[in-house]
């Protein structure tokens, strides 16, 4: 009785030893990782790096990582124009099976899943942009993107014959994996200015391309929040690191 109780102890102070090693072995993985991302991609501030799974080392010595949760916070992407940047303020991603070399200088995932959210003011940088000109010397542009309810978004539309924007609720969709499409849903009265359905969609409706984020990330689904545009990404063959 007394050996079978000294290797019981034993085995609960090798237990014990075995995870803290397994525990200090992902902490240093996660610190590694997440200094070459915050590299990689240019980042102010270092993204968090989770990786799931018990015991880390065996998933070590198979060369692949079975869950990995990556988050970034204010993330610049691209907008395909010459510096143009759009913030996206969260980008959370899902990434499994991730294989890796053996001093963390690269690391692919099979497939990656996961959440970005752009608020309304960053949005209204592409609609601003766009001022048109109406019949009788009329200008109007967007000066305000807001939650409209049910997934729409209310889009503020200034003319310049009206005291007071006029609002119109308006899909938001994604194209082609890279770009957020704006498309109001009817044309709304303008008092007695009458626009044509052409002149009317030069103003409300306008694309936002977002190129470049982490890995070759693609855009999936995308729908309207409470403070900004809440997006669904997706990808395959992504790459954390090298």
């Amino acid at each position: 009785m007394r050996a079978l109780r000294i290797l019981t102890i034993i085995a609960v102070i090798l237990g014990g030893l075995f995870v803290a090693a397994d525990r200090l072995a992902v902490h240093f993985a996660e610190g590694e990782v997440a200094d070459r991302l915050k590299t990689q991609e240019g980042l102010t501030t270092t993204p968090s790096v989770d990786i799931k799974g018990f015991p880390f080392l065996t998933q070590v010595a198979g060369g692949e990582l079975d869950d990995v949760e990556v988050g970034m916070k204010d993330y610049d992407a691209d907008t395909g124009t010459s510096g143009g940047t759009i913030r996206i303020d969260d980008l959370n991603a899902a990434m499994k099976g991730v294989a890796f070399s053996g001093d963390y200088s690269s690391a692919t995932a099979t497939t990656a899943a996961g959440t970005a959210t752009i608020a309304y003011d960053q949005l209204l940088k592409a609609a601003g942009s766009q001022e048109a000109k109406l019949p009788l010397g009329v200008t109007a542009k967007v000066v305000g993107l807001s939650d409209g309810g049910n997934g729409k978004i209310k889009v503020d539309i200034e003319v310049s014959a009206l005291e007071k924007p006029v609002s119109v609720l308006s899909t938001v969709s994604v194209v082609d994996g890279d770009t957020v499409r704006v498309h109001a849903d009817s044309i709304p009265s303008f008092g007695n200015i009458t626009l044509a359905d052409s002149d009317f969609r030069s103003i409300a409706d306008f694309d936002q391309k977002i190129e470049g984020l982490p890995g070759g990330i693609a855009l999936d689904k995308v729908e309207a929040g409470a403070n900004g545009v809440e997006i669904a990404v997706k990808g395959s063959g992504v790459k954390l690191a090298g």
